[in-house]
């Protein structure tokens, strides 16, 4: 049976739509989302009998764009509470993450081409 798409989550659920890889005896890596709870407070689950754990749709967002920055670009946990503490960023959309992705992409790309000038330039 899937539950509806906008239904709460347990925290296997979200780790499994977030990709966090199990470890090598394949135990899911639930204390990494439970490390994000206590560091940015913008995370808050509905928390149930023995302290289960369900997610809405808003809080699965904000878990993303958490991995996002934390691991695809690298940010500190500093730098990503900054983001989530700014007004115009609680909301996680596709255009937020293209642009994101496109800055760091432009500066990979000078970078390179700073690198080749200056390998043209010895020879």
């Amino acid at each position: 049976m899937n539950k509806f798409s906008g239904a709460y989550k347990t925290i296997g659920e979200v780790v499994k739509i977030l990709d966090l890889k199990p470890n090598k005896k394949g135990v899911l890596p639930t204390h990494t989302i439970r490390f994000w709870e206590k560091q940015f407070k913008q995370i808050k689950p509905m928390i149930l009998n023995s302290n289960r754990r369900y997610y809405s749709e808003k809080n699965i967002n904000l878990l993303k764009k958490v991995k996002f920055l934390l691991k695809d670009q690298g940010m500190t946990i500093n730098g990503v509470k900054k983001i989530l503490n700014s007004e115009d960023s609680l909301e996680l959309d596709e255009t937020a993450n293209n642009s994101i992705r496109t800055n760091n992409f432009k500066d990979k790309l000078i970078n390179i081409s700073n690198i080749i000038k200056k390998l043209k330039d010895r020879n």
